[in-house]
């Protein structure tokens, strides 16, 4: 047959019936043994997961040190998100979005508009929030509306680390 050729399920019941027995027993256990292959392949691609590299912590509060040593955690996620770097997410002040614990994906970007979430250095401590440019400083507000805004003024020179493209939880073991 051509391999352009296309079987309905009707020919291919066709074909079994015509089979004597030994080419039927071969047949089944030929196909059994091509689902079976089928079945990890697709297993295998609905159970991928990809790296992380975690470098230090993101403060969804009150501010977290930024240390800068090199130390990272790997963790693994079953989709891969384009970004430069990872960090973890230490706080509840960006709940339900971002929750603690759970990994950020920061794309260094510049200042791209006011309301975006970001990842800021500023005062030696990292943070993730909604970032608002004023005409003294960064306006920093959280999405759990339990937090107070916070202010940083540019004399201070707050950093854009870059703009939070994902987020998630590593996923176990």
């Amino acid at each position: 047959m051509d391999s352009a050729y296309f079987l309905s399920q009707h020919d291919i019941v066709e074909v079994y019936t015509r089979l004597n027995e030994n080419n039927k027993t071969k047949t089944l256990k030929y196909s059994q043994h091509l689902l079976e292959q089928q079945d990890k392949e697709r297993n295998l691609m609905k159970n991928k997961r990809y790296p992380y590299r975690v470098y230090e912590k993101l403060s969804a509060g009150t501010g977290y040190s930024y240390f800068g040593d090199g130390n990272f955690d790997t963790v693994f996620y079953d989709e891969e998100i384009d970004h430069d770097f990872a960090s973890w997410i230490f706080g509840d002040s960006m709940e339900p979005i971002f929750l603690n614990g759970e990994v950020a994906l920061i794309k260094q970007t510049g200042f791209d508009y006011d309301g975006a979430i970001y990842a800021i250095d500023w005062d030696g401590q990292t943070y993730i929030k909604k970032v608002y440019r004023e005409e003294k400083g960064l306006r920093l507000v959280s999405l759990n509306k339990k937090y107070a805004d916070k202010f940083a003024p540019y004399d201070e020179n707050p950093r854009i680390i870059g703009l939070i493209v994902g987020n998630f939880m590593p996923l176990e073991g």
